[in-house]
């Protein structure tokens, strides 16, 4: 029989599971309940919005209280020793009864506050609340994120240091090619990296604050209060921002601030999620080659059905959650774009959803990359067999241009180039190559081509050189130095802010 949800009758085990109930009733959010961390997923909790509420509330009559409206000491401690008591179940009743949250809330607070109850919301729109929360919201939860990317690059950083002289081979099409370092191939993650960080400090610089604007914006009913004093009302206006640690607030918004404020908040974040579902797609595809792993744990499980798989777990979750996250900006374009003269409340229920979800998500894929980054495993001896099947026919230029060489230095003319040309020498290698393409593709063997090369009497000039022409390490350039200069001079500035914040280290817990 379909269970009905009532009670715990359908399921008998649940009466005898701790800690269950109603928790496992009804849909949770993976979100919060398996992935994000505590502080931002109390970022966004109904704890944080309403005190936050009745501390925007308290800010308010404050100020209008140091501008002289007839607001008492009393009324102001009486805030003061309840903005944390809320009941919730009188607030969830009060809604149901007036279909309005500030308002249920305004109620609330009045009930035990029942001193100040005249002052509350004195002048106010819900946006006052509403709105003024939201951005605090935005700009804490870029506080949390901040910290965060700068140890997934730090520890990034770190790595790319470690193996900025290590040879790996390149992929151009996801096919061999020049080769370049395991360092330098991180720096081009870090690169992104290193923008997004400067692309999410922007944003959280540029956040201002709502302020005291009234309905429409236009500070009407806050004029009135202060009796047409238009100063008392920009102080007011002043004081409040300050209190609520914002340097400025927007001079001009309608009955909401602009909806472009959340497109470039989720803008940012969209594009960290570009960022990192890159880096762990190559880390995905490196580590099909078995040339670098991302930690895993001693009894980890790869595969329910294949015990040997040790699959890229964390990497996998980071590009899911990432794709999640670019799609969730198209809510704030959207919202801004249908906004009909100084607002319409079809933001609002959208507004619930993809404000949050976005920075819980950045949350959780920072969170899970620095866990990555911390961990990852390089198989130096598997990227120096790939190089050595590869690196013949990369050689192939190299081995013409020594060749070249010899033939206008005129020192070995006479032992055997006396009618051979740069043409001639580039036809052996192309004959050479080809049948050693025949070898790898068609009967599945290792590339012969040097052996083919040291067997062909045309090439006894140079094979005591063959040795330093194939030395990895003279195929990758100046990635080691290209390295160095980036680290110093573009990625360690950046984490210098957060130096106080670097020593803290994930573990991932479901």
């Amino acid at each position: 029989m379909p269970y009905n949800g009532s009670g715990s009758n359908g399921y008998p085990f649940l009466a005898h599971t701790p800690g269950s109930g109603e928790e496992f009733m009804k849909y949770r959010s993976p979100l919060v309940s398996r992935y994000a961390s505590k502080e931002m997923a109390f970022n966004f909790s109904d704890m944080k919005k309403f005190t936050t509420w009745r501390r925007l509330w308290l800010y308010l009559a404050k100020a209008e209280k140091e501008l002289g409206l007839p607001i008492t000491d009393a009324q102001v401690s009486e805030m003061e020793s309840h903005l944390e008591d809320i009941d919730f179940i009188m607030a969830a009743d009060e809604e149901r009864k007036l279909r309005h949250d500030v308002m249920a809330h305004v109620h609330t607070f009045a009930h035990c506050c029942p001193t100040a109850a005249p002052i509350i919301h004195l002048g106010a729109t819900s946006c006052y609340v509403g709105d003024n929360t939201d951005l605090i919201m935005l700009r804490d939860g870029f506080d949390i994120l901040l910290p965060k990317l700068a140890r997934v690059i730090d520890r990034l950083a770190n790595f790319a240091e470690k193996y900025a002289d290590l040879p790996t081979l390149g992929f151009t099409h996801y096919q061999p090619a020049q080769l370049t370092t395991v360092g330098k191939r991180a720096c081009l993650w870090l690169q992104d990296l290193v923008m997004d960080m400067r692309n999410l400090q922007r944003a959280r610089e540029d956040l201002r604050f709502r302020g005291v604007k009234g309905t429409t914006g236009t500070q009407a009913s806050f004029l009135q209060l202060f009796q047409g004093d238009h100063e008392k009302v920009e102080e007011l206006d002043r004081k409040v921002t300050e209190m609520a640690g914002f340097k400025k607030s927007y001079l001009v918004t309608g009955q909401t601030y602009s909806r472009k404020v959340d497109i470039d908040s989720l803008c940012v974040l969209a594009s960290l999620a570009a960022t990192v579902h890159k880096i762990c797609t190559d880390i995905r595809l490196l580590a099909n080659l078995k040339e670098i792993e991302e930690p895993f744990e001693k009894e980890q499980i790869g595969s329910s059905a294949m015990p040997y798989k040790r699959n890229p777990m964390r990497a996998e979750r980071c590009c899911s959650l990432a794709r999640h996250l670019m799609a969730l900006v198209s809510d704030p374009l959207q919202t801004a774009a249908v906004q009909w003269l100084e607002r319409t409340l079809d933001d609002s229920a959208n507004r619930r959803i993809s404000l949050p979800e976005s920075f819980l998500t950045a949350d959780i894929i920072l969170s899970t990359l620095q866990n990555i980054t911390e961990g990852l495993v390089v198989y130096p001896k598997v990227i120096e067999r790939h190089i050595r099947h590869e690196l013949p026919f990369m050689a192939t230029e190299n081995i013409i241009m020594v060749i070249n060489k010899l033939e206008r230095s005129r020192l070995v003319i006479k032992f055997c180039f006396s009618k051979s040309t740069n043409g001639d020498c580039h036809e052996k290698i192309r004959v050479l190559s080809q049948q050693a393409a025949a070898v790898v593709k068609q009967e599945g063997g290792d590339n012969d081509l040097l052996a083919r090369v040291q067997a062909d009497p045309y090439f006894a000039p140079i094979i005591g050189q063959l040795d330093s022409i194939l030395d990895p390490k003279t195929f990758i350039g100046r990635a080691p130095q290209q390295v160095t200069r980036f680290l110093s001079e573009e990625v360690r500035p950046v984490l210098e802010p957060y130096k106080s914040k670097m020593d803290v280290k994930i573990e991932l817990e479901l």
